[in-house]
Parts: structure tokens; C-alpha cells; sequence
């Protein structure tokens, strides 16, 4: 008799930072739910985001892929997917029943990516609201969450009732029931897909959240949790520029964030609410699994796609190869009739390419040879310590932003494409970046090191940002480079 096969759970948020856990040891936030996924499973505390926007994100978990191999290099709208093997495909090939309930950000928007079935909420995206397109692309007609919102509030609700800026630091709580927050919706669709899925198959489900990515539109009584309580300054450095900020100081969205202390704890404020929502929210997905009889029979993965530089050096969003942007939670939880032991804390350096060969492999399904990533199934049995000595990470900008980062469990090298600029930073022994360590002689020789592994990297790229022998200053960057399907 066939082995029964193991259910998938794959929480996902959008723009969660990966020190934003209580387990973590944030100072603020409460995360008790996500807490017990880590405490009763495994900590991966050096995961990073290689890409660290929406869409090569989310590429690099659907298609297990590194940037170079999807092609993803920064973030444009309105790309064709057009890949070979997706995660969702690969377990509906196996007799899975799969279903993606809230946030997808791929092209064309009701592209399944392998899902069987999609309850869609991509949240506020400017390409998707704009007349140009095509009727059947636009937020209001292929948006699930939209449609039943106005069911629920009739057809003037807006889910930008608050007045809110999807990439902005402006905050302000729910307007509506904080039982049609899109938050609660995805948990709502992730439980009723529980409940009405085909026993006789084992299950992947994607519940992909939103928040905390803006608007920061948390219910008041989660606001209200942070409002008024002192929390921890964002991060300074010795190599900040805070000119930019007061440059920049009236755009809502701006990168370099805002300069006024009091505006800066409200967002705080609302971030760690949502947060904290969210993880609620998260807590009644587990409540269910429980009371189904399905939790050791069940992996749950919680990631984020990128993090949230939440005015760390005087930045604000993401795309920046610091901590805030690129380290992102990830946190395993596997059932113990699948896997009756694991190590519980793991120090190596993990991207989020890593997710699909890893679920595959602990459901004994085959690998494609597409797939860039590593299985981290040998690091939770114990059978490996480590699988990699680094990630290379990067985005396309504008304004001079472009930048590549080599990073180690200890060390991280930026390189800033069309500037030049070179960054080093000691993560062990300065975690929040503060020194910018570049020319400090002590760390001469890991630092040539660490650039000689970013020439290589770059060596064979169209941008023709290396020649195999140095890294060269000024070439145009560009969001997309050539792939294999």
C-alpha cells in the first residue's frame, strides 16, 4: 500500500521583515502563533530574499529558481510567465489537490501557476487599475476579495477607503468590519477550502497574505496594541544619508522615507499591528488543522517574499540589499508522522528557491532539473550543516540604486552597479549594519574575497557588469534578462 502522502501548508505574507518574530527577538512585536510554528519546528534565522520585490520574489518560490534562471532581476509589471515547471503544477501532477487563496502577482492575473483552483487578492496594483487595460485584467473584474467586499458593503466600497498609498508610509486603521479585512478573507477562504477539500487527497494550499506590505490599514484594536507603547528606533549607521529623507520629506512614497519622529512611530505602530493581525489570523488556520486531526500529517511553511526597511537608514521600503529589504522569516513546521525529528534552529544561509525542491522532496515527488535550489531536507535531519557558502542577491533600480550583495552567514559585500559604491558589513557582530566596514584593514582579505565571488557571478551577464576579472562601473541595468523557459 502507497504511503500516504504528506498536506502543504504554505503561509505566506508580503513585505514581512525577518526580525519582525517575537522567537526572533524583535523588542515590539507579538507574533505568538508564528511563534509556535518556530518553537515546535525549525528556525531558519539566515533565510534572505535574492530579489526583494513582489514579483522575482514570489518567481523564485513558484519556479525554485534563482534570478538568473528566471530572469527576474528587478520588478516590472506586465511580464508573461512563462515557465516550465511551476511549484503547484509539480503536486497537482501528484494527485494533489491544490488551491493559492490571496496574493499570486504573476501575469497574466488569473494565471493558475499549476494551482487547481485560485481565490485571488493581489491588493492595490497600480498596473491593474488603469483603463488601458483590458476589462477582464482590471482589480475590479478578476479580483475575488474586491468582488466580495461589495457584496458585503455594495459597489461604492473601496478598498482604498482609508485614503491609503499602497507602497506609502501613511497609516490609519480599517474603515469597515474588521471581519472583511482582506486579512481575515484569506483566512476565511483558507478555512473553507479545509473543510470542503476532497479527503480522499492529500492537499497543498497557499495562503498568501497581504500585509504587513502597505496600506498600512490595521483594525483599530490591533493598532491600538502599539499606538501608544515606546518602540525601538529604526537602525542608524555611519554611512547614512539622511539628506535624501529631507530632500524627499513631502512624497508619501517616497524610498527615503519621512523625517519626523512622531509620524514614524504611527507607522511602526501600524506595521507591527498588521503583523500581529495577520499572525492571529494565521493562528486560525492552525486551530483548524488541529481540530481536522491533520497537523502531523501536515508541513507548514511560513515565509515572507521580502522585508521592510521601516526607515532603517533613514530607507523606506524595499529593493535594498540591507537586512531590513533581503532578511525575511522562515519558519518550518513538519508533521511528526512525516518527519518524527528535526533540528530545531539552523544557521545556513537559505533563499527562497530553496521552497520547492524542499516540500518536494520531503513528499518524495521528483525534482525538476529546472529548479535552482537546494532541498533543505538533509540540514532538518541533521544529515548536512550546510548546502551553500553564500546568496547572491540584487535589483535593478533607479537613481543610482542598482546593487548586488554577496552574502554569508557572517559577512555581507554590496556593490552598487552604476556608481560603484562598495558596502561591507560584520553581520555577527553588527547585525542592524550601523559600520560600513569597507576599509577597515581587518577585513582586507575577506572582503577580496567576497568581490572576486561577485565578478564571478556576474561574469556571463548581459548587463555586462563583469569580465571575469573585475566588476565594471555604469552599465544600464535593465529588470528582465533572458531565461530558459
Amino acid at each position: 500500500m502507497m504511503k500516504k502522502k504528506p498536506n502543504i501548508v504554505l503561509l505566506m505574507c508580503d513585505q514581512f521583515r525577518g526580525d519582525c518574530l517575537s522567537i526572533a527577538g524583535h523588542p515590539d512585536v507579538q507574533t505568538p502563533y508564528l511563534d509556535s510554528i518556530g518553537s515546535d519546528g525549525t528556525v531558519f534565522d539566515h533565510a534572505y530574499s535574492a530579489t526583494p520585490s513582489c514579483i522575482p520574489a514570489r518567481a523564485a518560490i513558484f519556479t525554485g529558481r534563482s534570478q538568473i534562471g528566471h530572469g527576474r532581476v528587478g520588478y516590472e509589471d506586465g511580464i508573461d510567465w512563462n515557465y516550465t515547471h511551476y511549484l503547484a503544477e509539480e503536486f497537482s501532477k501528484a494527485s494533489y489537490q491544490t488551491e493559492c487563496i490571496g496574493k499570486m502577482h504573476v501575469h497574466p492575473p488569473r494565471l493558475t501557476c499549476g494551482f487547481g483552483h485560485v481565490r485571488l487578492h493581489d491588493g492595490y496594483l497600480h498596473n491593474l487599475r488603469q483603463d488601458s487595460i483590458p476589462h477582464w485584467m482590471h482589480q475590479e473584474v478578476c479580483d475575488d476579495y474586491l468582488f466580495d467586499l461589495k457584496n458585503a458593503e455594495g459597489l461604492q466600497a473601496d478598498v482604498n477607503a482609508s485614503g491609503l498609498e499602497c507602497n506609502s508610509w501613511i497609516t490609519h486603521p480599517w474603515t469597515y468590519d474588521e471581519k472583511i479585512h482582506p486579512t481575515n478573507w484569506v483566512s476565511d477562504e483558507s478555512l473553507r477550502f479545509l473543510d470542503t477539500r476532497d479527503r480522499t487527497k492529500p492537499f497543498f494550499m497557499m495562503s498568501s497574505f497581504l500585509r504587513p506590505h502597505p496600506p498600512l490599514d490595521p483594525p483599530q484594536t490591533y493598532y491600538d496594541l502599539y499606538k501608544d507603547r515606546d518602540l525601538r528606533s529604526p537602525a542608524k549607521g555611519d554611512w547614512d544619508d539622511p539628506s535624501k529623507t529631507v530632500e524627499h520629506h513631502f512624497e508619501t512614497n517616497s524610498i527615503y522615507g519621512k523625517d519626523d519622529d512622531r509620524i514614524q512611530h504611527d507607522v511602526m505602530a501600524g506595521y507591527y499591528a498588521c503583523i500581529t493581525h495577520v499572525d492571529h489570523q494565521i493562528g486560525r488556520i492552525l486551530f483548524k488543522l488541529q481540530e481536522q486531526g491533520i497537523l502531523e500529517d501536515t508541513i507548514i511553511l511560513f515565509v515572507s517574499d521580502h522585508g521592510e526597511m521601516l526607515f532603517d537608514h533613514s530607507l523606506w521600503r524595499k529593493v535594498f540589499p540591507y537586512q531590513g529589504s533581503v532578511h525575511i522569516p522562515f519558519l518550518m513546521r513538519i508533521g511528526k508522522n512525516i518527519l518524527p525529528k528535526q533540528k530545531k534552529l539552523i544557521h545556513e544561509v537559505v533563499e527562497l528557491r530553496d521552497i520547492m525542491p524542499t516540500l518536494l522532496d520531503l513528499c518524495d515527488l521528483p525534482i525538476p532539473d529546472t529548479v535552482d535550489g537546494n532541498s533543505l531536507v538533509p540540514l532538518l535531519t541533521e544529515e548536512k550543516d550546510s548546502l551553500r557558502d553564500y546568496i547572491h542577491g540584487e535589483h535593478s533600480f533607479h537613481s543610482g540604486l542598482s546593487n548586488h550583495y554577496i552574502v554569508t552567514r557572517q559577512y555581507k559585500y554590496i556593490w552598487y552597479s552604476q556608481t560603484g559604491i562598495e558596502q561591507f558589513f560584520d553581520l555577527e557582530k553588527d547585525p542592524q549594519e550601523t559600520h560600513n566596514a569597507i576599509t577597515d584593514p581587518e577585513y582586507e582579505c575577506i572582503i577580496q574575497s567576497l568581490r572576486k565571488t561577485l565578478i564571478k557571478e556576474l561574469s556571463n551577464r548581459p548587463e555586462g557588469y563583469s569580465d571575469g576579472k573585475q566588476l565594471i562601473v555604469g552599465k544600464t541595468p535593465v529588470n528582465m534578462i533572458k531565461y530558459r523557459p
